[in-house]
């Protein structure tokens, strides 16, 4: 990548930091590379002054960015072309940016290092850079240049990324979720956007695969939910609908402590059966979707729907246990997924 980019990306980070000497990342391994993605100043570039290997730098800093943050993702992208796979990184890279930009700027705020004026401006800036985007500007920071050069080639619709933004930023006035109605939208927004999104990259013969696509998408975020409950109770948040904790008798202070009882089970069982529907409904979509990318879809939907069944192996202990699945997990599928394919 240019030197210019790089400085820009330096400069993105010290515009962060000015409100603490100290650095806005601490580099664990739980961090997204995405944040450094802000920029301080707009800076705007002809795109005959673009390189190509500027452009295959920005489509590299996205693809390390889903290979580090989303493992079961970045697993089943090696089953796309290359041309489609590029192109899904720089959706995952984009996604990733946004949800870090709220969870980093959370832990600032509830410390007093950012104010809420502040991560307005960072995120009316995304959204800025993202219409010069959509407008044919060229933005210099890898996952915009990625992204303007994935725009050539496939159609995805603004108000997509736009409705990504407004869900992550339902996180910064979290207030739990009273029915699954309410929960839905949460879903729809950050999930089920994401596989609109890569649907148009993906290709599709028939518009019904889109509906499949929300479904899958909330199939997924369900499944985020339950591994994360502890995750998220420490941070006090609980995503889980009241109404749930109230029909089986389970109340959000026994969640707080990470009490497993009976009703907790009952509750975890309810929970993971609902998730398992809408898998169940998305499965009906694959097919629809183009040859070359049903494999790549129908490994990540197996894969993360095993997630569901580590957590039942754990005995639903999602407050000290993390579920996941293996690699020889993730590999197990492939033979009958490929028999599948050629046929």
């Amino acid at each position: 990548m240019s030197s210019n980019t790089l400085n820009t990306l330096h400069n993105s980070r010290q515009t962060l930091d000015s409100e603490k000497p100290t650095s806005f990342l601490d580099g664990s391994v739980q961090e997204s590379e995405s944040f450094g993605a802000i920029r301080s100043t707009p800076v705007g570039v002809s795109e005959k002054s673009l390189s190509q290997a500027e452009l295959n730098e920005a489509y590299r800093y996205c693809r390390d960015v889903s290979a580090k943050h989303a493992k079961t993702f970045y697993f089943a992208t090696h089953f796309l072309p290359q041309s489609k796979r590029t192109s899904v990184f720089a959706v995952y890279a984009l996604c990733r940016y946004v949800d870090d930009l709220i969870d980093r700027s959370e832990d600032k705020l509830t410390l007093k290092q950012l104010t809420k004026e502040k991560i307005i401006a960072l995120i009316d800036q995304w959204k800025a850079d993202l219409q010069s985007c959509y407008k044919g500007e060229v933005i210099r920071n890898p996952i915009m240049l990625a992204w303007h050069d994935t725009l050539k080639t496939y159609h995805i619709p603004i108000n997509l990324p736009l409705e990504l933004i407004e869900g992550v930023c339902m996180d910064l006035s979290f207030k739990g979720y009273d029915t699954f109605e309410e929960l839905y939208i949460y879903c729809y927004k950050v999930a089920s956007v994401v596989g609109l999104m890569t649907s148009e990259i993906f290709g599709y013969r028939d518009k019904a695969a889109l509906e499949h696509a929300i479904e899958l998408g909330i199939a997924m975020q369900l499944t985020n939910i339950l591994r994360d409950v502890g995750e998220d109770a420490e941070k006090g948040r609980i995503y889980i609908p009241k109404e749930d904790l109230r029909r089986f008798g389970y109340t959000e202070s026994e969640l707080m402590r990470g009490v497993i009882n009976d009703q907790f089970i009952a509750l975890m069982k309810f929970e993971i059966e609902r998730a398992r529907q809408f898998y169940q409904m998305a499965d009906k979509g694959i097919h629809l979707l183009s040859k070359d990318s049903q494999t790549a879809v129908a490994l990540s939907r197996i894969n993360y729907g095993k997630i569901l069944n580590t957590i039942e192996r754990n005995h639903y202990d999602v407050f000290n246990k993390r579920a996941y699945v293996s690699f020889l997990g993730k590999l197990m599928p492939i033979p009958g997924l490929w028999f599948k394919s050629k046929f």
